[in-house]
């Protein structure tokens, strides 16, 4: 009698971890991919197949601590990123055991440089956004040279061609792909165009304080942190709009009524200028998928083949409606193939 109750609890012990097994795909990660992973959750669900993916904004940066947490119905399934992974988040996942990790590239997208219609467009080269949101600027020149906290309170004092309000552009916090790649694709070369910084970090032992100097945002309100919805910047921009806002193309794209994207380097944001890449703040969008949880998370292999398809991600598809700037046609194969085979990321 004993063993056949024991068996008894065994089974209804089974059967309730089945009952509580996640038959819901989880997404986390960029702000900016946010769109696009949510358009796909909606199309997907209305399948009726499986259940209608979460997707939540966390940034990039905050998506992959939480994909690379573990492996298990209570971690993410997806992590959507507005840049490629890093090292230290490679470590993170490994340290956790979450090695099978699949990279999916789903388009292109730029940062703008955006604020109201109602004004003139803004022209700007890179290291002018340098000089206008770093905390520390380059001051004196050869064995003079130092860097001294910003006293650059209006765009005029940059160069006398630009507007003559005060500096104030609202931006993503250090947890968002977009902060991180606007760090490296204006921050840095607008940074090592000044002589001083370039020798400075060919200088041993240096290196550390001249990628302080080039990558550290100001915090006199100049540069506001305003969190992972892009969609209050945008609201922000409308109420103030002589200040600026900076998020991914889509955005902009999606509010082309009421604000403009500023000329950087003599180059318009565009779906053209950002495919092309001739804007100079143009990034690859990713996908990070744990190939553990296909087999226990129902729909996951489908939903990236919603995604990859090219009625969705195509030049044509309903995600190029919202902003989304389509991969060539090799690349999108490609793309399709690895997200099909679950391909492994090579480290």
């Amino acid at each position: 009698m004993k063993a056949v109750t024991f068996a008894v609890v065994l089974a209804v012990l089974s059967l309730s971890q089945e009952a509580a097994a996640r038959d819901q795909i989880r997404i986390v990660g960029s702000s900016t991919v946010y769109p696009f992973a949510t358009a796909v959750a909606e199309t997907f669900g209305k399948g009726g197949k499986f259940k209608t993916p979460v997707v939540e904004s966390t940034g990039t940066g905050g998506g992959m601590k939480l994909f690379c947490a573990g492996i298990g119905e209570d971690h993410p399934d997806i992590a959507n990123a507005s840049r490629k992974i890093t090292a230290s988040e490679l470590k993170l996942c490994a340290d956790n055991n979450v090695t099978g990790i699949t990279e999916i590239a789903i388009g292109f997208d730029g940062i703008v440089i955006a604020n109201s219609v109602s004004l003139p467009p803004l022209r700007v080269t890179t290291d002018q956004l340098y000089l206008a949101l770093a905390k520390e600027v380059p001051s004196g020149a050869g064995e003079s040279f130092k860097a001294v906290p910003t006293t650059n309170k209006k765009w005029r004092d940059i160069d006398p061609a630009l507007p003559n309000y005060n500096i104030k552009v609202y931006g993503p916090p250090p947890t968002s792909g977009t902060r991180d790649a606007f760090v490296e694709l204006v921050m840095e070369p607008g940074c090592q165009t000044f002589l001083g910084i370039r020798t400075l970090k060919e200088t041993p032992g240096s290196e550390e304080r001249s990628r302080q100097i080039c990558e550290t945002m100001r915090e006199d309100g100049g540069y506001v942190d305003s969190g992972e919805n892009d969609n209050l910047i945008v609201q922000k921009l409308e109420n103030y709009p002589v200040a600026f806002g900076i998020f991914g193309y889509s955005f902009l794209y999606r509010n082309a009524d009421r604000l403009q994207g500023a000329t950087v380097n003599g180059v318009q944001p565009s779906f053209e200028t950002i495919a092309g890449g001739s804007y100079p703040i143009s990034r690859t969008l990713y996908l990070y998928v744990k190939t553990a949880h296909v087999p226990m998370i129902p729909g996951l292999r489908e939903y990236l083949a919603e995604f990859t398809s090219e009625r969705a991600m195509g030049t044509a598809g309903y995600l190029a409606e919202k902003g989304l700037i389509a991969l060539p046609p090799e690349q999108r194969l490609e793309s399709r193939m690895i997200a099909e085979a679950l391909t492994p990321l090579s480290n």
